[in-house]
Protein backbone atom coordinates (compact mmCIF):
# COMPACT_ATOMS: atom_id res chain seq x y z
CA UNK A 1 0.00 0.00 0.00
CA UNK A 2 1.46 3.40 -0.99
CA UNK A 3 2.13 6.11 1.55
CA UNK A 4 -0.58 8.65 2.28
CA UNK A 5 -0.15 11.79 0.19
CA UNK A 6 0.38 14.99 2.17
CA UNK A 7 1.20 18.53 1.13
CA UNK A 8 4.08 18.59 3.59
CA UNK A 9 5.36 15.44 1.93
CA UNK A 10 6.05 17.54 -1.17
CA UNK A 11 8.70 19.36 0.86
CA UNK A 12 10.27 16.30 2.45
CA UNK A 13 9.44 12.61 2.76
CA UNK A 14 11.10 12.42 6.16
CA UNK A 15 8.64 10.95 8.67
CA UNK A 16 9.82 13.19 11.50
CA UNK A 17 9.39 16.33 9.39
CA UNK A 18 5.87 15.35 8.32
CA UNK A 19 4.90 14.52 11.90
CA UNK A 20 6.36 17.72 13.36
CA UNK A 21 4.80 19.86 10.63
CA UNK A 22 1.31 18.48 11.27
CA UNK A 23 1.74 18.67 15.03
CA UNK A 24 2.83 22.32 14.88
CA UNK A 25 -0.03 23.04 12.50
CA UNK A 26 -2.47 21.51 15.00
CA UNK A 27 -1.00 23.52 17.86
CA UNK A 28 -1.11 26.70 15.78
CA UNK A 29 -4.76 26.17 14.86
CA UNK A 30 -5.66 25.52 18.51
CA UNK A 31 -3.95 28.76 19.54
CA UNK A 32 -5.65 30.71 16.75
CA UNK A 33 -9.09 29.40 17.71
CA UNK A 34 -8.55 30.23 21.36
CA UNK A 35 -7.17 33.66 20.44
CA UNK A 36 -10.05 34.41 18.11
CA UNK A 37 -12.63 33.33 20.70
CA UNK A 38 -11.10 35.73 23.24
CA UNK A 39 -10.41 38.61 20.86
CA UNK A 40 -13.72 40.38 21.44
CA UNK A 41 -15.36 39.01 24.58
CA UNK A 42 -19.00 39.97 24.99
CA UNK A 43 -21.50 39.60 27.82
CA UNK A 44 -23.84 37.77 25.46
CA UNK A 45 -21.51 35.40 23.60
CA UNK A 46 -21.88 34.64 19.93
CA UNK A 47 -19.90 32.91 17.23
CA UNK A 48 -16.60 31.40 18.25
CA UNK A 49 -16.89 32.74 21.80
CA UNK A 50 -20.25 31.02 22.21
CA UNK A 51 -18.86 27.74 20.86
CA UNK A 52 -15.80 27.93 23.10
CA UNK A 53 -17.85 28.74 26.20
CA UNK A 54 -20.14 25.81 25.47
CA UNK A 55 -17.09 23.55 25.11
CA UNK A 56 -15.53 24.77 28.36
CA UNK A 57 -18.88 24.39 30.11
CA UNK A 58 -19.08 20.77 28.97
CA UNK A 59 -15.53 20.05 30.12
CA UNK A 60 -16.25 21.69 33.47
CA UNK A 61 -19.43 19.68 33.96
CA UNK A 62 -17.59 16.46 33.17
CA UNK A 63 -14.96 17.38 35.74
CA UNK A 64 -17.61 18.20 38.35
CA UNK A 65 -19.18 14.77 37.88
CA UNK A 66 -15.80 13.12 38.47
CA UNK A 67 -14.04 15.21 41.14
CA UNK A 68 -16.34 17.96 42.38
CA UNK A 69 -16.61 21.60 41.37
CA UNK A 70 -13.52 22.95 43.16
CA UNK A 71 -11.10 20.46 41.63
CA UNK A 72 -12.88 20.59 38.27
CA UNK A 73 -12.30 24.35 38.03
CA UNK A 74 -8.67 23.82 39.00
CA UNK A 75 -7.94 21.32 36.23
CA UNK A 76 -10.31 22.46 33.48
CA UNK A 77 -7.60 24.53 31.69
CA UNK A 78 -5.38 21.47 31.27
CA UNK A 79 -8.17 19.06 30.29
CA UNK A 80 -9.80 21.52 27.89
CA UNK A 81 -6.47 22.35 26.23
CA UNK A 82 -5.66 18.68 25.72
CA UNK A 83 -9.13 18.02 24.33
CA UNK A 84 -8.97 20.92 21.87
CA UNK A 85 -5.45 20.03 20.73
CA UNK A 86 -6.25 16.34 20.22
CA UNK A 87 -9.53 17.10 18.45
CA UNK A 88 -7.84 19.43 15.95
CA UNK A 89 -4.97 16.97 15.47
CA UNK A 90 -7.49 14.21 14.72
CA UNK A 91 -9.64 16.34 12.41
CA UNK A 92 -6.67 17.36 10.28
CA UNK A 93 -6.39 13.74 9.14
CA UNK A 94 -9.90 13.90 7.67
CA UNK A 95 -8.82 16.64 5.24
CA UNK A 96 -7.21 15.16 2.09
CA UNK A 97 -3.61 16.26 1.79
CA UNK A 98 -3.01 16.27 5.52
CA UNK A 99 -2.22 13.52 8.03
CA UNK A 100 -3.29 13.46 11.64
CA UNK A 101 -0.22 13.81 13.91
CA UNK A 102 -2.01 11.50 16.33
CA UNK A 103 -1.59 8.78 13.69
CA UNK A 104 2.11 8.83 14.67
CA UNK A 105 2.69 7.00 17.96
CA UNK A 106 5.07 9.71 19.16
CA UNK A 107 2.33 12.27 19.83
CA UNK A 108 -0.20 10.06 21.70
CA UNK A 109 2.64 8.57 23.74
CA UNK A 110 4.04 12.01 24.61
CA UNK A 111 0.59 13.21 25.70
CA UNK A 112 0.05 10.03 27.71
CA UNK A 113 3.39 10.50 29.51
CA UNK A 114 2.49 14.12 30.32
CA UNK A 115 -0.87 13.05 31.77
CA UNK A 116 0.72 10.15 33.67
CA UNK A 117 3.41 12.31 35.27
CA UNK A 118 1.00 15.14 36.01
CA UNK A 119 -1.73 13.16 37.75
CA UNK A 120 0.80 11.28 39.88
CA UNK A 121 2.47 14.56 40.78
CA UNK A 122 -0.87 16.09 41.74
CA UNK A 123 -1.80 13.02 43.78
CA UNK A 124 1.48 13.11 45.71
CA UNK A 125 1.22 16.87 46.15
CA UNK A 126 -2.33 16.65 47.48
CA UNK A 127 -2.05 13.52 49.62
CA UNK A 128 1.64 13.27 50.41
CA UNK A 129 3.92 10.43 49.33
CA UNK A 130 2.94 7.99 52.09
CA UNK A 131 -0.83 8.42 51.80
CA UNK A 132 -0.77 8.40 48.02
CA UNK A 133 1.14 5.16 47.68
CA UNK A 134 -0.72 3.62 50.61
CA UNK A 135 -3.73 3.58 48.33
CA UNK A 136 -1.81 1.14 46.12
CA UNK A 137 -1.75 -1.41 48.94
CA UNK A 138 -5.46 -2.15 48.93
CA UNK A 139 -7.87 -2.47 51.89
CA UNK A 140 -6.57 -5.76 53.36
CA UNK A 141 -3.15 -5.72 55.03
CA UNK A 142 -2.28 -9.33 54.34
CA UNK A 143 -2.69 -8.72 50.59
CA UNK A 144 -0.35 -5.72 50.51
CA UNK A 145 2.43 -7.80 48.95
CA UNK A 146 0.11 -8.75 46.06
CA UNK A 147 -1.89 -5.57 45.55
CA UNK A 148 1.06 -3.15 45.37
CA UNK A 149 2.73 -4.64 42.23
CA UNK A 150 -0.70 -5.09 40.63
CA UNK A 151 -1.52 -1.43 41.21
CA UNK A 152 1.87 -0.33 39.88
CA UNK A 153 1.36 -2.36 36.69
CA UNK A 154 -2.19 -1.04 36.43
CA UNK A 155 -1.02 2.57 36.57
CA UNK A 156 1.71 2.05 33.98
CA UNK A 157 -0.79 0.28 31.73
CA UNK A 158 -2.63 3.60 31.54
CA UNK A 159 0.19 4.81 29.32
CA UNK A 160 -0.71 2.06 26.88
CA UNK A 161 -4.43 2.69 27.29
CA UNK A 162 -4.11 6.39 26.51
CA UNK A 163 -1.54 6.27 23.75
CA UNK A 164 -2.33 3.11 21.76
CA UNK A 165 -6.09 3.63 21.83
CA UNK A 166 -5.74 7.06 20.27
CA UNK A 167 -2.95 6.04 17.89
CA UNK A 168 -4.68 2.85 16.73
CA UNK A 169 -8.06 4.42 16.04
CA UNK A 170 -6.71 7.47 14.23
CA UNK A 171 -4.24 5.40 12.20
CA UNK A 172 -7.06 3.07 11.23
CA UNK A 173 -9.19 6.01 10.11
CA UNK A 174 -6.31 7.35 7.99
CA UNK A 175 -5.86 3.98 6.30
CA UNK A 176 -9.61 3.71 5.71
CA UNK A 177 -9.66 7.14 4.07
CA UNK A 178 -6.61 6.29 1.95
CA UNK A 179 -8.30 3.16 0.60
CA UNK A 180 -11.44 5.13 -0.27
CA UNK A 181 -9.43 7.79 -2.08
CA UNK A 182 -7.65 5.07 -4.08
CA UNK A 183 -10.89 3.33 -5.08
CA UNK A 184 -13.08 6.36 -5.77
CA UNK A 185 -11.26 9.66 -5.41
CA UNK A 186 -14.21 11.99 -6.05
CA UNK A 187 -17.69 10.99 -4.87
CA UNK A 188 -17.54 7.93 -2.62
CA UNK A 189 -15.24 9.43 0.06
CA UNK A 190 -17.83 12.18 0.71
CA UNK A 191 -20.13 9.62 2.32
CA UNK A 192 -17.91 8.47 5.23
CA UNK A 193 -16.41 11.92 5.97
CA UNK A 194 -19.12 12.56 8.56
CA UNK A 195 -18.31 9.24 10.25
CA UNK A 196 -14.58 9.99 10.23
CA UNK A 197 -15.24 13.43 11.72
CA UNK A 198 -17.38 11.90 14.45
CA UNK A 199 -14.69 9.33 15.24
CA UNK A 200 -12.03 12.05 15.42
CA UNK A 201 -14.09 14.00 17.95
CA UNK A 202 -14.98 10.83 19.85
CA UNK A 203 -11.34 9.84 20.32
CA UNK A 204 -10.52 13.34 21.57
CA UNK A 205 -13.40 13.11 24.04
CA UNK A 206 -12.26 9.68 25.29
CA UNK A 207 -8.70 10.93 25.82
CA UNK A 208 -10.01 13.98 27.65
CA UNK A 209 -12.40 11.90 29.76
CA UNK A 210 -9.69 9.42 30.78
CA UNK A 211 -7.42 12.33 31.71
CA UNK A 212 -10.17 13.72 33.94
CA UNK A 213 -10.78 10.34 35.57
CA UNK A 214 -7.09 9.73 36.24
CA UNK A 215 -6.59 13.17 37.78
CA UNK A 216 -9.77 12.82 39.80
CA UNK A 217 -8.80 9.43 41.19
CA UNK A 218 -5.33 10.70 42.08
CA UNK A 219 -6.44 13.80 44.01
CA UNK A 220 -9.30 11.95 45.72
CA UNK A 221 -7.21 9.07 47.10
CA UNK A 222 -7.90 10.00 50.72
CA UNK A 223 -11.66 10.15 50.28
CA UNK A 224 -11.67 6.95 48.23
Amino acid sequence: MPELFTFFGLISHDKTFIYMAHMLLSAGLALLIARYAMANLQLVPKGTQNLMEAYLGGVLQMGIDVMGEEDARRYVPLVATIGLFVAIANLIGVVPGFEAPTAFLEMPLALAIVVFVYYNYEGIKRQGVVKYFKHFLGPVWWLYWLMFPIEIVSHFSRLVSLSFRLFGNVKGDDMFLMVLLMLAPWILPMVPFALLTFMALLQAFIFMMLTTVYIGSAVAVEEH
